[in-house]
């Protein structure tokens, strides 16, 4: 049968979603975004310090959900009042000066692995979601969900959430959501995490990889047979590898378009 259009022919899109903190950045986004609002005046010497106390947790003993989400809130609070021109140029700030050194090169490889093979490559983060948006533009990826902020009628965040933080459970939910109005199939889709309190997202897709992995999200990943990265050479040139030969059916797909992100985010 000849199809109706050459959509038809399309193959399905494949997403491939990264998790932010210790995955894609060397500790917590928060810590970076708080010492940036310092700088900026925003906040005081004590609540640098509650950043800078839970960012070391965080690089000795992993991800501790009671902890970070007191210092998420505390970053949602940096918000409170501004205009999003105001927080993108804080970010953007924040990413030059901050993120961008501590980036896991490794990862990033990856990332543009699956841009290459024409894979949309997505941020999921706790992170707000304007701040996550920045990060992913910078980076070149096709967007980013992150955490919801109210805006007034005047447009400047009132520091409360539109919807539950994006975190555990919520992960897997958003992450299912997007794959089904993309019209992905879910097989086909990765997604890559340090945390144990990503093992919803990870359960989401058909090819999962643990990335600088938590001592539990480990010996989740070694009992279920997941792949693991390590930022080895070895390891790496091996996560590429597995990209390129389960996605060898696909063909190259055209990077999706500002306004298809927008539509996807709107949705």
């Amino acid at each position: 049968m000849v199809p109706e259009n050459e959509n038809d022919l399309a193959p399905a899109p494949v997403v491939a979603f990264f998790d932010v903190d210790n995955t894609l950045v060397r500790g917590a986004s928060a810590y970076y975004i708080g010492r940036g609002a310092w700088r900026q005046g925003h906040v005081g010497l004590r609540d640098l310090m509650m950043f800078a106390w839970t960012q070391a947790r965080f690089l000795a003993v992993g991800e501790n959900q009671r902890h970070l989400a007191g210092v998420k809130e505390r970053a949602l609070q940096i918000v409170r009042g501004h205009r999003q021109a105001d927080i993108v140029r804080l970010a953007e700030q924040i990413y030059d000066r901050d993120i961008l050194p501590r980036l896991w090169p490794e990862t990033v490889e990856l990332a543009r692995e699956h841009l290459a093979r024409g894979h949309q490559v997505w941020l999921i983060t706790a992170t707000p979601q304007i701040i996550a948006q920045v990060i992913a533009d910078r980076l070149g990826l096709s967007g980013a969900l992150g955490t919801m902020v109210e805006t007034d009628a005047d447009g400047c965040f009132t520091g409360r959430l539109l919807e539950p933080p994006l975190h555990g459970a919520r992960k897997g939910l958003m992450a299912r959501e997007m794959i089904e109005r993309l019209g992905a199939d879910l097989d086909e889709c990765w997604a890559y995490s340090d945390s144990i309190n990503d093992l919803p997202l990870l359960e989401a897709v058909g090819n999962r990889v643990v990335v600088n992995p938590d001592a539990q999200l480990a010996a989740t990943a070694r009992s279920r047979g997941w792949d693991a990265l390590t930022f080895a050479r070895d390891s790496v040139r091996a996560a590429k590898r597995r990209v390129r030969e389960h996605t060898r059916v696909h063909g190259r797909l055209p990077r999706v378009s500002a306004s298809a992100r927008r539509a996807s985010r709107g949705a």
